[in-house]
């Protein structure tokens, strides 16, 4: 059985823990359980480094144009998804990951990319606290959710709340797809208490 294709997305202005949380649990994920779950990796819209918060660079691996099909593709947040709400080539891109993907999880503000390409409307999801207005206004029949870390948004959309919540989220798809073990064996590596 092959690994599965874990892509997160990459761009200026993202928000590090937002991208650098899930990868950690993937990764720790593959490398503690046998045969190896998932293979993980960044994706940009270029393969030009970016410069995340904090001028933290990061070279994407791939491109949106030549990554191998995601399996899960992980979106996170940051002040870099405001200007990338008018890129149309990335929305539409998201929109046809949408129905390809297994799992799609938006972090943070993410999710505000998932609602302009149309991915949240008349469905439960949540954001950073900061941006509950934002998203409401993106897709108006989008239920915020505000007390929760993350919630399950569609059959195969999760979206989490702020930064280190996306930690939390990548736990339960750990636990989800490879069971109480592996999720333990990772949160005892990582020495993560929630």
């Amino acid at each position: 059985m092959s690994p599965r294709n874990v892509a997160i997305f990459v761009f200026d202005d993202v928000e590090v823990l937002d991208f650098a949380g899930p990868y950690e649990v993937f990764n720790v994920a593959s490398e503690l359980t046998r045969p190896q779950p998932f293979y993980v990796y960044n994706v940009g819209l270029s393969h030009h480094s970016v410069l995340g918060r904090g001028k933290f660079q990061v070279t994407p691996r791939y491109s949106v144009d030549d990554c191998p099909q995601p399996d899960i593709l992980v979106v996170p947040g940051g002040s870099g998804t405001r200007p990338l709400l008018k890129h149309e080539r990335l929305l539409q891109w998201l929109a046809a990951q949408a129905s390809r993907v297994e799992l799609l999880l938006s972090v943070c503000t993410g999710a505000l990319l998932l609602a302009k390409a149309g991915l949240l409307e008349n469905r439960d999801a949540t954001t950073h606290r900061s941006a509950f207005d934002q998203l409401r206004e993106l897709s108006p029949s989008t239920r915020v959710v505000a007390d929760e870390r993350f919630v399950q948004s569609a059959e195969k959309i999760f979206t989490a709340a702020g930064i280190s919540a996306g930690i939390d989220l990548s736990l339960h798809i750990v636990e989800r797809l490879l069971g109480p073990e592996a999720r333990q064996s990772v949160t005892t590596e990582m020495e993560y208490r929630m």
